[in-house]
């Protein structure tokens, strides 16, 4: 099994969005967090020491995630996605590119 994290800012579109896409793939774990203060489920140091694989959406979000979790980023894989804030949840159009970019790297 494989623990896999999302990452945006606020944990609010996209990547609660990728967390519900791939929820029930088989062999995979998934959960989202936000790097941003204000958001409700925010990136922990438990929670990246937990993730296999951390997907942020963009190359600024893996910058911060490096910036505070330095320590914690020793055996995980971090890959961005290049997915803009320019979707709602669940927009299809955000799913499709999910669905495209996400499958290759998952059990």
């Amino acid at each position: 099994m494989k623990n896999v994290l999302f990452v945006c800012s606020q944990n609010r579109l996209r990547s609660p969005t990728a967390e519900q896409v791939f929820a029930d793939r088989e062999g995979v774990e998934v959960l989202s967090a936000g790097l941003d203060n204000s958001c409700g489920n925010p990136v922990t140091p438990e929670l990246v020491e937990w993730a296999d694989i951390i997907f942020v959406m963009e190359q600024s979000h893996r910058n911060k995630l490096g910036k505070r979790f330095r320590e914690s980023l020793s055996s995980q894989r971090v890959i961005v996605l290049g997915i803009p804030d320019d979707y709602e949840f669940m927009d299809p159009e955000l799913v499709r590119l999910l669905e495209a970019r996400v499958p290759r790297f998952l059990p």
